[in-house]
């Protein structure tokens, strides 16, 4: 908890209740109403002395109107940020950076594609655009999501139900290249990086379910590495890749590379699959 940063968002009754949409709609309303003559007017920008121009933001939420919202935050905080481009899919996700110079993109974990599509569309533009620092949007994660989030290349991870001006300094952090993680979170990178030890699926009889080739490529896909960078490494092709993944995915019954990373995740710390 810092006072300081936290004390630059007004507050009211009640607050810590409402939801992440409606601390947006409500901070992106009540300036000129609960804040009185002080902050009637558009707060100032305030740039930092090594910051040559104002940070260009993307923003990707699962919906326009949740898009429009942070968006409206993010133009009335004190920081200088600047939304050039919003985004509901991995398509547009990509389109806009192609288009667009950004700075920082928040990226929510659900998009219009699906729930947990964030974390696929993390690993495109982290394979696309390496220099663009992505942030996570969550909702209350479950551990192994977090660990999940970092290994698909995020710099930082933003929980919904955090106080907004938290955000905006892990904006300002990813931006000057530093990694925005709290205690616990860093606690549990350490710990996956520690056990980050190869695992076998096995059914409830014991019985293994994937082949070791397979296995191989599950811990590969675990630690982070694109399909291009599991064929170089087991010396396969890509498209090869492509047909081991479909089958670890119809033997365990999931549907995405992040629902693999978080059964694996899971597995290393003894715990059941998440269901997503």
């Amino acid at each position: 908890m810092e006072p300081a940063a936290y004390d630059l968002i007004p507050r009211f009754s009640g607050w810590e209740s409402l939801s992440f949409l409606e601390r947006l709609g409500s901070w992106g309303g009540m300036l000129s109403t609960s804040m009185g003559t002080a902050t009637s007017a558009t707060p100032a920008k305030e740039v930092s002395a090594g910051q040559s121009h104002r940070i260009r933001l993307l923003i990707a939420d699962d919906s326009q109107m949740g898009c429009y919202l942070l968006k409206a935050a993010i133009t009335r905080s004190r920081f200088g940020f600047h939304v050039i481009a919003c985004a509901t899919t991995r398509s547009e996700i990509l389109d806009s950076l192609n288009k667009h110079q950004v700075d920082v993109a928040l990226v929510s974990a659900d998009l219009v594609d699906g729930a947990l599509a964030g974390f696929e569309a993390v690993r495109e533009v982290r394979a696309a655009f390496p220099k663009t620092p992505v942030v996570l949007i969550l909702k209350s994660p479950p551990d192994e999501m977090i660990v999940a989030a970092f290994r698909s290349g995020a710099k930082g991870v933003f929980c919904r139900q955090d106080p907004l001006p938290g955000l905006w300094k892990c904006i300002r952090s990813v931006h000057q290249g530093q990694i925005w993680a709290n205690t616990k979170q860093l606690r549990l990178i350490l710990e996956a990086f520690i056990s980050a030890m190869p695992i076998r699926a096995v059914s409830a009889q014991g019985r293994y379910l994937l082949t070791k080739r397979e296995d191989d490529v599950v811990n590969l896909v675990a630690e982070g590495l694109t399909n291009k960078a599991i064929a170089k490494h087991l010396h396969i092709s890509q498209h090869t890749v492509s047909n081991y993944l479909f089958k670890i995915y119809e033997k365990l019954g999931i549907s995405s590379r992040t629902e693999l990373v978080l059964y694996v995740m899971s597995r290393r710390h003894g715990q059941t699959p998440p269901t997503t």
